[in-house]
Parts: structure tokens; C-alpha cells; sequence
């Protein structure tokens, strides 16, 4: 009888694939104790490599491949101790995500139109694109710091206005976010562990969603990963300049969303502190070093603002006392925990009860409205958390596999906390934040997992993540009952025969080896074949407007807006993702903080709240609207917008809030007819109605009262002003929201004083005053 051979069969995935180095393993640049720069690094031999000759007496890249001469040919060959198939795999994976966030980009349009007006208004003004306004005429700046409008306001100065040019920076993010990720997990693990993390990112809905869309969120992530990143490099030998880049780099995320930038930088903190290889005031200081560079990165713009005479600068939107400091304090800091959001379109509720934004608790990312955008492995990401530090804990203090779990897991279980529970505005796309973080876990793990499957302990986890992640995915796939209804069965098959193939590969002397890479393959199909078909319906379908969803529709769901209930004519209900015919659908709890609104709900009549009066200065619900009809009259929900365009008349979904108004030619038309003699040819309450219009004529329309219409910018007496003096050629009527949650109702008067002094007309369907043209 002859020994077992250790040469692989043909078809064998090696071991090395998802090798990842032992504990007490150098990493590159970095020597066995852990020091940074003590002499030459011996690159390890991948596994299974017998060292022999020069590399047995520690000569640097003995026994290893020759390193390609040529540029091109280390681009294609990568580290020479990584596998042939590692970089062009790596590059397979960049090439694919890019094809894949590209396709048919141009289908979503302008996508937010809130933000692609601040951006065209950015391409036209250097002032606007510094603060990032709304118009290039600087009346208001968007609710968020600008840092996000600028790769797509530079793009739009060098290629013209138009969806490719807006969104292609986006793609583009979320290529780069890909290839850190890959980055980050391959340098302490392998090859295999950073692809299959950079695999799972790519196909995450809400990733997917995010980084074709406009939002701050696409950047944001990008970000965030690179800090990790920049952390991870840190630890690797007590780094100063890595983590003060780190600091930089949080500095730079606060100027793209404040303060959910440093939401993971306190775990982030903490492991740095326990981890690094240096004694712990080394530690702390550096700590501190990094805390001191957070705050020019992140400060100058916010000094800049906040020094700049309010009078010759644009107001700062989304504020009732145009500070961004407040702003970000407020409306978009410890508002959002506490649902206290003064000038905000909802509130929220308490924990584990139905707020305006939904149940908060420990269950509501899996719930009908965020799973199947995240949570497809999210439990499997907390198991994997466990299975590292389990594997790692009899490792060193300053062990950078043990790191990277406690970075990445920590990052993810802060984030997860606080949107679980955080009662103020919260949206499905908001869990791109997530999506990172389960990645790398899942990378991470599945590779010290895979170099351990011959063990029963391994073998057995692996088989009881991929089936429960299998039957999660049937769940979150049969919310969608009619949506290809073959896929949940097909998960759980290929779940329960890659569990039974990883099983037997336990007994290697019993089975063939290549039983294992088929369980393998077999479980990422089950794992991964969920969210790749929300992925490929996400990026088949346009989106546009402020609330947005990945997937098709699912039964429950609220929606995404405040209030939203039953189901409706079309995806999601009221308030929903485009409400089919009309926008005829139940109103579920209503929304007693909008003006007139009280509790209860009924169809979405043309320009009403449900049930309630209209508030003072306005008429059918909205200040300044003239109704519009039923739902039908309104316009039937646009694709997987923010829903209610139907129901609440032809302003534009709510009133403008949720997704711009149609403009017809003459409207545009009369817009443009002596652009040139005003500062603005137009005023419209609510940022998403001006945005309309804005990006129809390409010329500046001020945008009353902010994103929500409950600024208090301008105030009466100042669009008085600006009338007399004039500067505003019309006032176009419907939009916004007035003094919801305590905001500021200026809106409210500017749209009273404007109906009494001045005569509507109406331009296609578009109720219209000309400001230069009084009442006799």
C-alpha cells in the first residue's frame, strides 16, 4: 500500500488560494518581531513550497518567481510570492465591477436631482462649487458639506452636463472601493480571501445601487475602507504616518456626510490602542497625532464657512440659523439618534417601536424594508467575526490577522448598532455603509477556514454557514413572491449540496480532494446567488429621486417614507418605490407633523395630505400648489423613484420632495426668455422641485426654503426685496413642505404674499406668477 501523494489532482483548487500566513508571520515590511524597516524582508513561499537553496539561508526572493522585467509585466504578474492567477484574477475583478456599475448608467437620468442641480451649479460657479449651492447664483447651499459634489462638478466643467458625465465618477468610486478592499485583505491574508471579499462587495445591492446614484454615500464608503486600510498598515509595525493618513482621511470623509464618518472611528481607536506593536504611550500618542490631523483635513472647509460673512455667502441649507456647525450637530449629527430634527419631514420612534422611519430595534436591517439590500450575509458576517477571533486567540497582542477581524468586526457592529437603533431620518441606501465590513469578514474567515477544512470544527462551520445563509437567502428572495420564484429553491439546493461536499471533504484519505473545491463552488453559488439577482434587477431598472432602493419589490415594505403602509398601485406602498397608476395606495399611520396632516390615511388624492386640511397660504395640502387632480392627473409613479408623484399631484412626488417635478417645453421655454436680466428666472419651494427646472434650463432657480421647503432662506422680507429689486423673474407654484417638525415657515408667507399680489397662469400643467407683472 502506497503513501497518500501531496501532489493535487488536476482540477484541485490549491490550499495556497485562501492561504493565509500563520500568527507569528512577518508581513511585508516588517520584520519577525514586528518592527517596521529592520532590514530586508524575506518574502514567505506560498504554502506547500519547499524553500531550498539560497532561500533556506534567507536570501530575499530565493526559490520564488522571477519578477517580470517589464512595467506591464509586473502590472500583469503581480507579487512574486502571489500565485500566477492572482492579479489577473484581480484585474478580472476591477474589469467586471466596472462593466457592471456602467451598464446602461445613462437609464437613472439625473439620478438625485437635489444634488446633480448643486452639481451643474458647481460646473458654472467656483463660489458654488466651493460651498456647494444648489445655484450658481448661491441663494442656498445642499444639506451636506460638499466634498462629494466635486469629482462630479469637475467632470461636469470638463465634459458638459448629462447623466454619464454626473454618474461615471460614482462607478468609478466604486471600482476603486473594490480594489482597496481587495488590498486591504490580501495583504495579511491571501490572494483568494481579498477576490472573494472584493466579489461580495461588488455584488451588494445597496452597493451596487449606491455607486450608480449621486448620493454622498458612494464616496463615502470609498473613504471609509481606505481609513481602514490606512489602520490596517498602521499596526503592521506602529506606523505614525499611516495613521495620521488615516486621520486625514476620516478629515477628508467628514466634508462628504460629518459626522457618520466618524462613526467607526472610536473601535478603530480602540484597537490601535490595544494592537500596535509599541509601547502604549507610543500608542496614545500617535492616537493623538492622528486626532490632530482629522481636524485641518476636515476643519478648514468648516472654518472657511463659518468665518465667511453670512451675507456674501450662500445659506447654509438644511440649518434654521445658517451655521454648519449646528447643521451638523443638529439636523444631521445627534438628530439623527433622536430623531429630534428640527425642520426635518418626519420623526422617528423609540427603540423596538414604529417611528416616521420605521420599528427600530435589534431586527430592523433584516426586516422587509433593509434586508435584501444588506443583510444577505450579515449573519453570516457575524459568525465569521466569531470563527477569527476564536482562530486567532491564542495569537500575540500585536497578532494583524487578530487586528483586522477586531478592525473590520468592530467597524461593523458600531455601524450596525446605531442604525438599528438611531430613531431620526434613516433610508434603505444608508446600509452601503455596511457593506464593506461584511465583506472582508466573510473574506477574511473563508480562507482560515478553507487552509483548515480537513478538520471536522471547519468542515462543520463552513457546512452550517453556507446552509443557513442559503435558507436566509430563500427568505429574503420569497418576499417577492412573484419574482423568479425558482431562485429560492435553487439556493437551497446548491446550499445543502455544498454543506454535504465540505462535509465529506473532511475525510480527505475517503473521498476525492476535488469534493471539496466543488462544495466550495457550490456554496458561493448558494451564498451569493441572492444578491447577484438583486444586483443584475438594481442595475436593469433607472432610479431617481431622494429615497431609492435596490431589488425588486417586497411585500411589507414601507417604502421608505414616513408613514408609508399598505400596499399600493405600485412598488412598496405609500410613499413607496413608485406608485404604479395614480399612486392610489393606503396611507398607513399618516403624518401628523406635516402642516394640516393628522393621523389615519386614505388614497392619494391629487394635492392633499391624507385626511388633513391645507395649511395657511397654500391650497390642496402644499404651499402655493393649486391642486392637481386626482392621482392619475398627477402622473403615475416614475420607476423606482421615491413614490407618491401620483398621488400628490403634478408638483413633483410630494410636493417636490421626493423626486423633481416634469418640466414641460414651455415651461422651459418661458424660463429662458431673458435668462440674462435675472439673477434667478425662477423661485420654487423645496431643493428637488427647483432642481427640476434648474437642470432644464441650465440657468439658476432659487430653491425656497431648502431640501425640505422649511429653511428659513430667504425670509418674506427678504424675496421682497429681491422682487423689487428685480431679480426673480417667476415664482412657480407647488412644492415643499413649509414648517414641518418645527422648521421655519417662511415658505409658507413668501407663497400667501405671492398668490395675493401676483396672477397665476399656467404653462402646460405648471401653475406659474410672473414677479414683474403685480396685480392692478
Amino acid at each position: 500500500m502506497t503513501a497518500p501523494s501531496n501532489t493535487p489532482p488536476p482540477g484541485h483548487l490549491p490550499a495556497q488560494a485562501f492561504q493565509a500566513p500563520p500568527p507569528d508571520a512577518p508581513v511585508p515590511g516588517q520584520d519577525a518581531a514586528g518592527r517596521d524597516g529592520a532590514g530586508p524582508v524575506v518574502p514567505a513561499a506560498p504554502h506547500g513550497v519547499p524553500a531550498t537553496g539560497l532561500q533556506e539561508r534567507g536570501v530575499p526572493g530565493a526559490g520564488l518567481p522571477e519578477r517580470p522585467a517589464s512595467r506591464a509585466g509586473r502590472l500583469w504578474r503581480g507579487r512574486p510570492e502571489d500565485p500566477a492567477w492572482a492579479r489577473p484574477a484581480f484585474l478580472a475583478l476591477l474589469l467586471g465591477t466596472l462593466v457592471l456599475y456602467l451598464w446602461d448608467l445613462s437609464a437613472s437620468g439625473y439620478a438625485n436631482s437635489f444634488y446633480s442641480a448643486a452639481v451643474q451649479a458647481g460646473s458654472q460657479s467656483w463660489k458654488a462649487f466651493f460651498f456647494g449651492s444648489s445655484d450658481a447664483a448661491n441663494a442656498i447651499t445642499v444639506d451636506k458639506p460638499p466634498a462629494a459634489l466635486w469629482p462630479m462638478a469637475l467632470s461636469v466643467r470638463l465634459f458638459g452636463l448629462g447623466s454619464w458625465q454626473i454618474l461615471v465618477p460614482e462607478a468609478l468610486m466604486g471600482v476603486a472601493t473594490v480594489g482597496v478592499l481587495y488590498a486591504a485583505v490580501r495583504r495579511r491574508f491571501s490572494a483568494g480571501a481579498g477576490l472573494l471579499a472584493g466579489a461580495v462587495l461588488a455584488v451588494t445591492p445597496v452597493a451596487a445601487l449606491m455607486f450608480r446614484f449621486n448620493n454622498p454615500d458612494a464616496l463615502l464608503a470609498l473613504l471609509m475602507v481606505l481609513a481602514v486600510y490606512c489602520v490596517l498598515r498602521a499596526l503592521e509595525g506602529a506606523r505614525t504616518r499611516w495613521l495620521v493618513l488615516a486621520g486625514a482621511v476620516f478629515g477628508l470623509a467628514f466634508l462628504t456626510k460629518t459626522l457618520q464618518a466618524w462613526l467607526i472611528v472610536p473601535p478603530l481607536a480602540v484597537v490601535y490602542a490595544v494592537c500596535a506593536p509599541a509601547r502604549l504611550p507610543r500608542r496614545l500618542l500617535q492616537l493623538l497625532y492622528a486626532g490632530l490631523a482629522m481636524v485641518p483635513a476636515g476643519g478648514w472647509w468648516v472654518a472657511i464657512v463659518e468665518l465667511w460673512p453670512a451675507s456674501s455667502r450662500p445659506y447654509i441649507g438644511g440649518s434654521q440659523d445658517n451655521s454648519f456647525l449646528s447643521l451638523t450637530f443638529g439636523y444631521n449629527g445627534f438628530g439623527r439618534i433622536t430623531g429630534n430634527e428640527t425642520g426635518s419631514v418626519g420623526g422617528g420612534g423609540g427603540p423596538g417601536g414604529g417611528g416616521q422611519w420605521g420599528a427600530t430595534g435589534i431586527g430592523r436591517l433584516f426586516n422587509s424594508e433593509m434586508g435584501g439590500q444588506i443583510a444577505w450575509l450579515l449573519p453570516a458576517a457575524f459568525l465569521c467575526l466569531v470563527v477569527g477571533l476564536v482562530l486567532t486567540r491564542r495569537a500575540r497582542r500585536a497578532d494583524t490577522a487578530r487586528a483586522a477581524f477586531l478592525l473590520w468586526g468592530g467597524a461593523l457592529m458600531m455601524t450596525f448598532t446605531t442604525f438599528s437603533f438611531m430613531s431620526g431620518i434613516f433610508h434603505q441606501y444608508y446600509n452601503i455603509a455596511l457593506a464593506p465590513y461584511i465583506a472582508a469578514l466573510v473574506g477574511m474567515a473563508a480562507s482560515m477556514l478553507w487552509q483548515r477544512r480537513t478538520h471536522p470544527a471547519a468542515a462543520v462551520t463552513m457546512a452550517v454557514a453556507v446552509v443557513g445563509t442559503s435558507l436566509w437567502s430563500a427568505d429574503l428572495l420569497g418576499r417577492s413572491t412573484d419574482w423568479h420564484p425558482w431562485l429560492r429553491t435553487a439556493v437551497v439546493v446548491a446550499g445543502v449540496a455544498a454543506a454535504a461536499a465540505l462535509l465529506a471533504a473532511a475525510w480527505p484519505g475517503r473521498v476525492p480532494a476535488r469534493i471539496g473545491t466543488v462544495g466550495a463552488v457550490a456554496g458561493l453559488a448558494a451564498a451569493l446567488g441572492g444578491p447577484v439577482a438583486y444586483t443584475l434587477d438594481t442595475i436593469g431598472t433607472g432610479h431617481t429621486g431622494s429615497i431609492v432602493t435596490a431589488g425588486p419589490a417586497v411585500q411589507g415594505g414601507m417604502g421608505g417614507f414616513p408613514g408609508g403602509g399598505g400596499p399600493g398601485g405600485g412598488r412598496g406602498g405609500f410613499g413607496g418605490r413608485g406608485f404604479g397608476n395614480g399612486g392610489v395606495g393606503n396611507g398607513g399611520q399618516g403624518m401628523p407633523q406635516f402642516p394640516g396632516g393628522t393621523a389615519g390615511g386614505t388614497t392619494g388624492q391629487g394635492g392633499q395630505f391624507p385626511q388633513g386640511q391645507p395649511p395657511q397660504g397654500g391650497q390642496n395640502g402644499f404651499p402655493g400648489t393649486t391642486g392637481g387632480g386626482n392621482g392619475a392627473t398627477g402622473g403615475a409613479g416614475q420607476g423606482r423613484t421615491g413614490g407618491m408623484r401620483g398621488g400628490m399631484g403634478g408638483g413633483g412626488g410630494m410636493g417636490g420632495l421626493l423626486d423633481g417635478a416634469k418640466v414641460s417645453s414651455q415651461m422651459t421655454e418661458l424660463l429662458r426668455a431673458d435668462a440674462g436680466r435675472y439673477t434667478w428666472v425662477a423661485a420654487a419651494i423645496g431643493s428637488q422641485n427647483q432642481a427640476s427646472y434648474q437642470l432644464a434650463t441650465q440657468k439658476p432657480v432659487m430653491a425656497i426654503g431648502g431640501f425640505n421647503g422649511s429653511d428659513p432662506s430667504p425670509t418674506l422680507a427678504q424675496f421682497q426685496e429681491y422682487v423689487a429689486e428685480g431679480r426673480i423673474h417667476y415664482f412657480i407654484g407647488g412644492g415643499g413642505f413649509g414648517g414641518s417638525m418645527g422648521g421655519s415657515g417662511a415658505a409658507s408667507q413668501i407663497s400667501s404674499w405671492v398668490q395675493g399680489h401676483y396672477s397665476a397662469k399656467t404653462v402646460g400643467s405648471t401653475t406659474v406668477y410672473d414677479l414683474t407683472s403685480p396685480k392692478s
